[in-house]
């Protein structure tokens, strides 16, 4: 971004005092920060609440560059040796600000959600479309009220096309996202039981889902899983155009061949086309097929689509395989969880070749509600003996799949470990683990497997 702060204050509402207008009008913002840690010259401190009263954190941001802050109109110890633009609500500030800057860049904006998938379709539609447009897109996974306006004051000033991931866990929340971002196109990659303890069923998370239609242009476009009932009866009267496994699609994998690294497939659309990306599993050609949806919608030439897809950097921690301290190799997938997430991911770990265990490392999956037990018990149906050789369960969730497994795998086969023996967790591994032994390390991020993963490498 590139404003005078004098156009910030004014696109906020805010009043500058008139014998300071020549200065307002003479700082240039160059990007904006809501940790002090992270201030660099030309930034605009935004002092949220949380923990923290972000107000106490302004002197730092000018030690590290910070050129200005907003400030809530009577807090105290209002700062006399910074430039300061008075605001109601610093974070409302804010995400008036990216809208504002938005409508001032103008890119065509494609939003995506969905209880699986929404990081690493955001990933590949924006590997796609980069090959045509100057593309930005959500770094991470800023995908709430205060990721999505970062990532939006964040673009540069000549982006053509933002790809932005918008996620929720009540209703409501994708409504006021879609809002803000007024999609040219909408994405919703599934639905699953992810945050099921806010909603309740799946159909209401389908309504809140839906959501992301709210704010889209009057003329947008809607891409949608076309596999998923709960989906296509909702979207009917939108006309949307559809990806997935089953013929009746707009866009649909003819043929597909799973690795360990890699996912190939063809498509209906160009049949002559083989698509490769460098993640397993069926679902991420799922991933695959919502892209190239989006890619169609643009024009992107297919062959360029095929180089994007094959050369395409997931973010990290999502499906990726590393080499362990032993030589093992770990399937990481730690950065979140939920049914329907592990249940795919043992599906297609379980078929990865090797020579060694199959060892599957789960943890706790959050937001689950009082349906937790049963869905943590529910999934032993993908982890069988003869495919899983090995089960390490961390948290008291996975209690309850604990006790049904026992039924399945005998103890030397199967491990359990409370809340307060990650150490042990960690331990147990490196000492059990071979160079031949195929891992699966998959949890919420609540559950701190990050720390897992590093103890193993």
């Amino acid at each position: 971004m590139k404003m005078t702060l004098s156009e910030i204050a004014q696109a906020v509402g805010a009043i500058i005092p008139e014998q300071q207008l020549s200065k307002y009008q003479q700082t240039i913002i160059t990007n904006v920060a809501i940790d002090s840690r992270h201030a660099q010259p030309g930034s605009l401190f935004v002092p949220l609440s949380g923990q923290q009263d972000g107000h106490d954190f302004v002197a730092n941001a000018k030690t590290t560059g910070a050129v200005a802050t907003f400030w809530q109109t009577g807090h105290p110890n209002r700062p006399t040796d910074l430039l300061v633009v008075d605001v109601d609500d610093p974070l409302a500030a804010m995400q008036g600000l990216a809208k504002y800057y938005l409508m001032k860049v103008n890119p065509k904006v494609i939003a995506v959600t969905g209880s699986n998938g929404k990081t690493t379709t955001k990933d590949m539609i924006a590997a796609i479309l980069s090959t045509q447009n100057r593309t930005a897109k959500t770094q991470g996974n800023h995908n709430n009220g205060i990721g999505v306006p970062l990532t939006i004051l964040d673009m540069a000033t000549n982006t053509e096309v933002l790809v932005v991931e918008l996620g929720m866990d009540h209703p409501g929340q994708l409504t006021f996202l879609s809002k803000m971002v007024e999609p040219d196109v909408a994405v919703i990659t599934m639905i699953g039981e992810a945050h099921i303890e806010f909603f309740g069923t799946r159909d209401k998370i389908a309504d809140a889902k839906m959501e992301i239609t709210n704010g889209m242009k009057e003329d947008g476009k809607l891409v949608i899983n076309g596999d998923e009932p709960l989906l296509t009866s909702r979207a009917e009267k939108l006309q949307p155009l559809t990806f997935g496994a089953q013929n009746h699609n707009y866009l649909y994998k003819t043929s597909m061949k799973l690795g360990a690294e890699y996912s190939g497939f063809t498509v209906n659309r160009w049949p002559d086309l083989n698509f490769r990306i460098p993640m397993m599993g069926e679902f991420n050609i799922m991933n695959a097929l919502a892209a190239l949806t989006v890619g169609r919608i643009f024009h992107v030439v297919p062959d360029k689509m095929v180089t994007a897809l094959t050369e395409f950097q997931p973010t990290e921690n999502r499906n990726q395989w590393v080499k362990s301290d032993s030589g093992a190799m770990i399937l990481s997938d730690v950065y979140n969880s939920n049914p329907t997430a592990v249940h795919k991911i043992l599906q297609s770990f379980a078929k990865v070749a090797g020579t060694g265990h199959h060892i599957a490392v789960l943890g706790d999956m959050l937001e689950l509600g009082e349906k937790s037990a049963e869905l943590h018990a529910g999934l032993a149906s993908d982890l069988l003996p003869e495919q899983i050789d090995e089960v390490y369960l961390y948290g008291p969730e996975m209690k309850a799949l604990y006790a049904v497994l026992q039924e399945s795998y005998t103890p030397e086969q199967l491990h359990y470990y409370s809340e307060s023996e990650q150490p042990q967790l960690i331990k147990d591994l490196q000492n059990n683990l071979h160079y031949r032994d195929l891992i699966l390390l998959k949890a919420s991020n609540g559950m701190h497997f990050n720390l897992v993963l590093k103890g193993l490498m």
